[in-house]
């Protein structure tokens, strides 16, 4: 029950990080690393996916926080929909800068709900030939110029 809760408590935290207001300021990073985890309140079955090479990510400069990370969920969310007819399922993702720093976490993570859960979960990995993240253009939202034709009123 304890480790139900901290999962609870993990997830919680994700969302919450995942819809606050982050600041506009941000820069490209030519890749980063990252690896999604998706988990349901109504059954025991989790989902991780391969660490995966992003190109083009944005990352706040204040924070160190992955921009659009709300988006690379959704794109996890949409495929389980979609493919495995997982519906409802809270979706995180988690990177790093570097693939040990993201591999780091994916081995803490993976370990938490293997090994310490003593069989609670029913964890199902999702390859990268299956799945893959898509880039997210985040120049817009972090205040590059973007030139658009002016629209008839």
């Amino acid at each position: 029950m304890k480790l139900f809760r901290y999962a609870t408590a993990t997830l919680l935290a994700a969302m919450a990080l995942a819809a606050a207001n982050v600041s506009a300021r941000g820069k490209a990073v030519p890749s980063i690393y990252v690896f999604g985890f998706a988990a349901s309140f109504t059954d025991s079955v989790v989902y991780f996916t391969d660490v995966q090479k992003v190109d083009s990510a944005w990352i706040d400069t204040k924070t160190k926080f992955l921009l659009g990370r709300d988006n690379y969920s959704y794109q996890l969310e949409n495929f389980l929909a979609a493919k495995r007819q997982e519906q409802n399922r809270t979706c995180l993702v988690m990177y790093g800068r570097t693939q040990k720093e993201a591999e780091k976490k994916y081995l803490k993570m993976k370990k938490l709900y293997t090994e310490k859960s003593r069989g609670m979960f029913d964890v199902r990995y999702i390859n990268e030939a299956d799945f893959k993240f898509q880039p997210i253009d985040m120049s817009y939202e972090v205040g590059e110029t973007v030139t658009t034709a002016p629209t008839a009123q």
